[in-house]
């Protein structure tokens, strides 16, 4: 189409009435508009595209944290760790859901009317494991945790959730015990493969919340949007140990800050209950990762991150 005029006010009225319609089915079409004046020609695109359809949650009427929130952890041999878990959250969130997602050999018995329980093949491994809990959220946010954290007077979920309904961010962080796991991710590309390299710290403070930064990955207890968090998922060929992975995948397409005055504890790593030492013992054996699974993770990050170098 080529539009033609020596009026100005004309060619504004026209520019503000134009429209597109596709003679072909293409999800992301570009157009180009060029504009010539004189010598001068200015050239820009357009994308055409479906607009997308909105999803909406429904925080009900008294938009009550539970509503908005739930929270999900994944578990393996471990069941005196999720108890005191529970126990923890429990004195701070009575009734917010706790999504418990195990692959230990026994199911655990767990007496909570807003806990929903999930058992799974014995050993199918850890992000499996998160990406059945995350797949069970029903509410805006999904806050994560690890089943040996404790929660207490500083572990506000209303002010991570504060954080994400007034900035862009997918992803919020915060600290465990102090420790925030903050890290950079600086991508260079080409065409034989890119190369990651990985920085502590962060990039600069996040707008709106001065004590809160932005940054590309935080440790294992954040807040996220629950389908931003879905679409990046977690791949389940990561059985062990894995947590910088995720981010990596959400680099680009997941804003992540952290906001280290909230704090969760941690629980002891030795139990106090001697009985339970075996069982920490078998834990302890497949926590770590082997020579195999470390070069296997290496090569999966080289291959499908189109990496040929990770520093």
């Amino acid at each position: 189409m080529i539009i033609s005029t020596s009026s100005r006010k004309l060619l504004q009225f026209i520019l503000q009435h134009v429209t597109y319609t596709s003679t072909v089915y293409q999800h992301h079409w570009v157009d180009t508009v060029s504009l010539k004046f004189k010598s001068s020609v200015a050239k820009f695109p357009v994308t055409i595209r479906h607009p997308v359809i909105p999803k909406l949650y429904d925080p009900g009427p008294e938009k009550q944290l539970r509503n908005l929130v739930t929270i999900a952890t994944k578990t393996f041999l471990r069941p005196h760790k999720v108890k005191v878990l529970l126990q923890s959250i429990r004195k701070y969130y009575p009734d917010v859901t706790v999504i418990v997602a195990d692959d230990s050999k026994e199911p655990m018995e767990i007496k909570d009317d807003y806990v929903e329980y999930y058992l799974m093949p014995f050993g199918k491994g850890w992000f499996a494991g998160r990406n059945l809990a995350i797949s069970q959220v029903t509410t805006k946010y999904v806050l994560w945790v690890d089943d040996d954290f404790l929660f207490n007077n500083k572990t506000k979920i209303e002010v991570l959730v504060d954080v994400l309904e007034k900035t862009e961010l997918d992803v919020v962080g915060g600290s465990v015990l102090g420790n925030m796991f903050q890290f950079k991710l600086l991508l260079e590309q080409s065409e034989g493969g890119d190369c990651l390299n990985k920085r502590k710290g962060w990039f600069q403070r996040l707008d709106g919340f001065p004590r809160c930064v932005v940054t590309s990955g935080v440790v294992n207890f954040f807040l996220a949007h629950t389908e931003r968090l879905q679409r990046v998922g977690f791949d389940p060929r990561l059985q062990r140990v894995a947590h910088s992975e995720f981010f990596v995948d959400g680099l680009g397409s997941l804003l992540v800050g952290s906001c280290p005055y909230v704090v969760v504890g941690h629980q002891s790593h030795s139990p106090e209950d001697l009985n339970l030492t075996p069982l920490e013992k078998i834990y302890g054996i497949y926590r770590k990762n082997t020579n195999d699974q470390i070069q296997f993770k290496q090569a999966l990050h080289y291959f499908k991150n189109h990496l040929q170098c990770f520093e």
